[in-house]
């Protein structure tokens, strides 16, 4: 039986949000976090090298796979004919029930790799399924991705992310959704108040497993691992694959089959390079100089704390520019509206905290500007990840005082 309050032919889903998810630890957008590493701003000043890429032969098409009509069809909607070779290599095996662990950068079409196969299980019978993202906005995205891919059918699903409403998510749990799909966080909430119960959940895809750990979701990974069912299909995709990761996925997982489609950092396609003040009292003037360039059309601004982000935000405003800010001091909703605007080429310039830009999947940045150093290498690698996508050529600039 549909379910009336959320299934995936209904386009309202549970976004009435109120509350901001509880903090994480390691995470730094707040006075009192771990202290910066000293990073040599050699380190943010380099050529772009992209890596010219094969032409990949996809073996398969998408009217090959053994799926539900409905979605072969919506598939056809999206325009989708040939797959993605994380798709065109994931799918097969995991419609044969394999264990996997994929291995891919952002924007290789690896949602679509998990989401298939998952949504055609789902749609032959009683397979429950948990998503885990690392992030509210990547929940979100891949939520929309199976809305997309399932329209038509039967399916319901729960999100359930931090700065939701709990009401209105206990409310969408009792009607013993197929799908569930949310953070690590929130899913624990309500597996501690008994809102949750996995033990049937036979199927479970971590999404960004690197950056669940990097946030320091293990403990809470591993809670929501050891409830789910024992006879259980795991896909594990991640864009690298260190020994933190392999020790998660070899603990959780049956004989996982290891498919490899990361072609290289993505910062590879990033022209890095420095901005040097003699003051930070000099940096607001240099960054509007920037700003006015014709060369920056859509820009990303990284600062450290949530205060300086609302007030870089603030200034950039009363000086002209289409600016907006995203942080965790902001609920959801507000936080969806400004993505949504940056996306729809509303804004020019998002200025962001570290925390709040991850899982943001916008393929036209040309700009990230670090308008604060980063707390380590890691964290500047991630943060200029956001340009350079879909084959273009991005730009980074860190500022340096010195």
């Amino acid at each position: 039986m549909p379910y009336k309050t959320n299934n995936f032919n209904n386009r309202r889903s549970s976004n009435n949000f109120r509350t901001n998810s509880r903090p994480r630890q390691n995470v730094n957008n707040n006075r009192g976090g771990p202290k910066k590493d000293y990073i040599n701003p050699s380190r943010f000043i380099k050529v772009a090298k992209p890596i010219d890429q094969e032409v990949y032969v996809a073996q398969y098409d998408f009217d090959d796979f053994a799926i539900n009509d409905i979605i072969k069809q919506n598939l056809k909607n999206k325009g989708y004919v040939t797959p993605s070779p994380i798709q065109d290599k994931t799918i097969p095996q995991a419609l044969a029930g394999q264990d996997i662990i994929g291995i891919a950068n952002t924007g290789t079409g690896k949602t679509a790799a998990f989401a298939i196969p998952l949504l055609n299980l789902a749609m032959m019978g009683d397979t429950y399924a948990l998503v885990v993202a690392p992030t509210r906005e990547l929940a979100q995205q891949i939520d929309g991705e199976f809305r997309t891919i399932a329209k038509g059918s039967s399916l319901s699903a729960a999100v359930l992310i931090g700065g939701s409403s709990m009401g209105v998510q206990l409310r969408d749990l009792k009607t013993n959704p197929q799908i569930i799909i949310g953070t690590p966080g929130r899913i624990k909430d309500h597996i501690e108040r008994g809102s949750l119960n996995l033990a049937k959940f036979s199927f479970v895809v971590l999404d960004e497993v690197d950056r669940m750990l990097d946030m320091g979701f293990i403990n809470d990974m591993q809670t929501i691992l050891s409830k789910l069912s024992p006879t259980r299909q795991s896909l594990f995709f991640s864009a690298t694959l260190d020994s933190r990761v392999k020790t998660l996925i070899e603990t959780f997982s049956n004989d996982p089959i290891e498919i490899s489609i990361k072609t290289g950092d993505t910062s590879e396609n990033v022209h890095q390079d420095v901005v040097y003040v003699n003051h930070s009292s000099e940096k607001i003037e240099k960054l509007h100089n920037l700003l006015n360039g014709d060369d920056i059309q859509k820009v990303i601004i990284f600062d450290d704390t949530q205060r300086s982000v609302e007030r870089l935000s603030t200034e950039l405003a009363l000086r002209g520019f289409k600016a907006d800010s995203i942080h965790g001091g902001k609920s959801q909703a507000q936080r969806q509206r400004s993505l949504h605007k940056f996306k729809q080429n509303e804004l020019k310039v998002l200025v962001a905290t570290d925390v709040a830009a991850r899982g943001i999947d916008v393929s036209d940045i040309t700009h990230v500007i670090n308008y604060s150093t980063p707390n380590s290498y890691d964290d500047y690698v991630h943060r200029i990840g956001r340009a350079g996508r879909a084959g273009n050529i991005g730009y980074a600039l860190t500022f340096v005082t010195k």
